[in-house]
């Protein structure tokens, strides 16, 4: 599994689309342990763009505060989930949040 958040000033960040980087983690599905992490500066915003980036880097699953529901289904079309709502954190944090099956979200934070 490939977990992809996008990161605006070292935490989640609240936009998807308009994030500074994007932490990437792969999780060993037979231990649920991150086995590696990388920082990865996304190309300039454009619609549209983003999800098949994310795609070509074999992302299976994105974490972010809010997204646009255009770019939810781009996610959809590929299969890589979306979880939204997740209140600005440490991206190590929620991850590990998510492992334990502890990550609380809410309701998407975009507006668009």
């Amino acid at each position: 599994m490939k977990l992809a958040i996008p990161v605006t000033n070292g935490q989640v960040s609240p936009h998807f689309g308009h994030c500074e980087q994007f932490a990437l983690f792969v999780i060993d599905d037979s231990t649920k342990k991150v086995s590696s992490k990388e920082m990865l500066v996304p190309p300039p915003h454009e619609p549209g763009l983003l999800p098949a980036w994310l795609g070509k880097q074999d992302v299976t699953m994105i974490i972010t505060g809010g997204m646009g529901s255009r770019a939810q289904g781009l996610f959809q079309q590929n299969n890589i989930e979306v979880i939204m709502g997740v209140a600005e954190d440490d991206p190590d944090k929620v991850v590990q949040d998510y492992l334990e099956g502890t990550l609380s979200s809410g309701s998407n934070v975009c507006d668009h």
